[in-house]
């Protein structure tokens, strides 16, 4: 089962964490699953950027990225070569390593 090692981030996870999920499993969904409550505003159905995370290690062994994917990353706040969002990163056999950008474009968080 691979392991997702999260960098610190300030909301969701202070300390950084190692979480593992079944290969198969978008990033998302394994974070969620372990209690880190990822922002995903559209349900994770593509349509947002508020999932979006940069893959610092493992980047290649993840799926290829869509081009709906690759049109919602452009919209993304602080967006690097190994962006991804993280509903549409599926996980294989390797461990990754992300980071959650400090910022996301979140209209109904921004609001607030």
């Amino acid at each position: 089962m691979p392991v997702i090692k999260i960098l610190p981030h300030p909301e969701y996870c202070p300390q950084g964490t190692q979480i593992s999920a079944p290969a198969g499993t978008s990033i998302c969904e394994a974070l969620l699953d372990n209690d880190i409550h990822m922002e995903h505003a559209c349900e994770m159905v593509c349509a947002c950027t508020t999932c979006h995370v940069v893959v610092r290690e493992g980047y290649a062994s993840l799926n290829e990225p869509e081009e709906n994917e690759e049109d919602m990353l452009d919209k993304a706040w602080g967006l690097e070569p190994q962006s991804r969002l993280s509903c549409q990163a599926i996980l294989a056999q390797q461990d990754v390593t992300i980071e959650i950008p400090k910022y996301s474009i979140n209209h109904a968080k921004e609001g607030h």
